[in-house]
């Protein structure tokens, strides 16, 4: 198993979705599936994530900008806002 994305239902209307093992592209695109399935406010909970690429990176960041909240994100994964803010460059052009 390289990754696993486990649903719980958080707060009041809030689904957490927990992504353990390493972040790739193919769980880039189920994130991206279960994301657009959801209609409740989201969370992503990165806590068991131990290893990330590139396009994973650009994902979270991505879905921070659209509102989706990262919880306890590792050390390794906060250059995420880096990122982020080189999307928002891109985006206000």
């Amino acid at each position: 198993m390289t990754f696993r994305i486990e649903r719980a239902v958080g707060w009041v209307n809030e689904i957490v979705l927990r992504v353990c093992g390493r972040a790739h592209i193919e769980c880039v695109n189920i994130l991206t599936e279960l994301i657009e399935t959801e209609s409740a406010k989201l969370v992503l909970n990165l806590s068991e994530v131990t290893l990330a690429d590139h396009d994973a990176a650009t994902f979270l960041a991505a879905c921070e900008l659209k509102g989706i909240r990262l919880k306890k994100c590792p050390a390794f994964l906060r250059w995420v806002s880096k990122e982020h803010e080189r999307l928002k460059r891109l985006l206000c052009r």
